[in-house]
């Protein structure tokens, strides 16, 4: 049986679990939202309801020893692996700084939000949220894709930072998720990155940005 954890259960994250429900057999769903009438009317077979934080419920789940999910599929308004590692390495100093305004320039559309993020994405116009993301071309203007926006965020080069990215690979309709295995990657790869860095979630057209740096004794 595949597992999907679902992190987030407003409008995207129900949209997510319909979708995947319809496309993967013998699947088992855990969704997972701090809001309880979020959870409501999402039940059904194959489903398990979490009232919790969704980055806390990562930290506190996502264990060597305990058992993973196939996928994770981020459907929150936060940039989920980046608040999953400062919670989990709290503790070894990890911690959010500002990233650069001179960055911007190599940044697609940058958006920045109050808490710090960056969001980028290839469009300037609404995505439809069924897009398949095919290979070469565009779903909605039909014209060649611009570079993976995995791949540019990962050529980054802005000294004395360092671009480490987890991509989102695409699921259903409209859905991207990653691998467990891909965030214990991330995790092991921050532990050895010197000075600061920045940790970003990319399917092929959005992302989202974060700067850490792991302070060490």
């Amino acid at each position: 049986m595949k597992e999907i954890w679902i992190i987030g259960a407003g409008r995207f994250g129900r949209m997510a679990a319909d979708r995947l429900t319809g496309k993967i057999k013998n699947l088992h769903l855990v969704l997972v939202d701090l809001e309880a009438e979020k959870l409501h009317g999402v039940e059904g077979p194959g489903r398990s309801l979490i009232r919790s934080d969704g980055a806390a419920y990562l930290a506190t789940h996502l264990k060597g020893g305990e058992p993973r999910p196939d996928w994770i599929v981020p459907a929150v308004p936060i940039h989920l692996a980046a608040e999953w590692r400062l919670l989990d390495q709290g503790a070894k100093n990890l911690q959010r700084i500002p990233i650069p305004a001179e960055m911007d320039p190599l940044l697609p559309h940058p958006l920045r939000v109050p808490n710090g993020n960056i969001f980028v994405s290839h469009a300037d116009f609404l995505c439809p949220d069924d897009c398949a993301e095919p290979h070469n071309t565009c779903t909605f203007t039909g014209k060649p894709r611009k570079q993976n926006m995995f791949e540019l965020l990962g050529d980054i080069q802005f000294p004395p930072w360092k671009s480490l990215v987890i991509r989102s690979h695409q699921l259903g309709p409209g859905v991207g998720g990653y691998r467990t295995q891909e965030l214990f990657d991330l995790a092991e790869q921050i532990e050895k990155t010197r000075g600061p860095l920045l940790l970003s979630t990319a399917c092929r057209c959005h992302g989202v940005i974060t700067g850490l740096r792991l302070n060490r004794a």
